[in-house]
């Protein structure tokens, strides 16, 4: 079986107990976790980086951190650029930098953020799941 044979057949990741609104016990610990294995799949080389990876949770900590204090209409203003990462990540894509599950997790993760409660909420699942992908991606 030849590598690009291989690299489709990735499992897919299951976005549906990841719900920011009101976080489970669960999701900053084994959601994460498991999150972090199905990203680091090892037959996708060169793809989902860490250093990728960590470029996208360390400007959405920079919007958590900027907004912090923010008004609920200074967050509402702000809101569209938080959500201009889905656009970031997409390209990120189309460059083959990370792949269809880091996508789609990242979009899901962005869709559910309404106010300062759920970007927090955001970040540190983003947080939990950058210490389990530290173990479980690419050496």
């Amino acid at each position: 079986m030849s590598y690009q044979s291989n690299q489709n057949r990735t499992a897919s990741i299951n976005l549906t107990p990841i719900i920011l609104v009101t976080p489970s016990a669960e999701l900053y610990d084994t959601l994460a976790e498991s999150t972090a294995k199905t990203i680091a799949n090892p037959a996708k080389r060169g793809v989902n980086k860490a250093s990728q990876l960590r470029g996208f949770y360390d400007e959405l900590v920079m919007w958590e951190q900027r907004l912090r204090q923010a008004t609920d209409i200074e967050f509402n203003q702000q809101l569209p650029l938080i959500r201009m990462i889905n656009a970031k990540v997409a390209y990120a894509k189309g460059r083959d930098l990370v792949d269809e599950n880091y996508f789609q997790l990242i979009r899901h993760c962005l869709n559910q953020i309404k106010d300062k409660e759920t970007l927090r909420n955001c970040k540190l699942f983003l947080e939990a799941f950058m210490g389990f992908y530290k173990v479980y991606g690419e050496k």
